[in-house]
């Protein structure tokens, strides 16, 4: 699990990763009402134990803008 502190623009170069999985999102708030979004995966069909959660990370409202920032900079929405 990784709560998410900042979401930075890196450049270079990547590859498509074979493993295609269905990535879950849900919202909760916490005892002081910020809002958190949650994005867990997880294992695919061909893993050892699939299903299994795989990963989770978290994102509080300052990391989540600055990734909606990155998100509309790259697909125009």
């Amino acid at each position: 699990m990784a709560w998410i502190s900042a979401v930075q623009r890196k450049d270079g170069n990547g590859k498509i990763q074979p493993t295609e999985v269905i990535a879950y999102a849900k919202v909760f708030s916490t005892e002081d009402n910020t809002r958190i979004l949650q994005i867990d995966t997880y294992g695919s069909s061909d893993r050892q134990l699939p299903g299994k959660q795989s990963q989770t990370i978290q994102f509080g409202p300052e990391a989540a803008a600055q990734l909606f920032r990155i998100l509309k900079d790259t697909y125009g929405f």
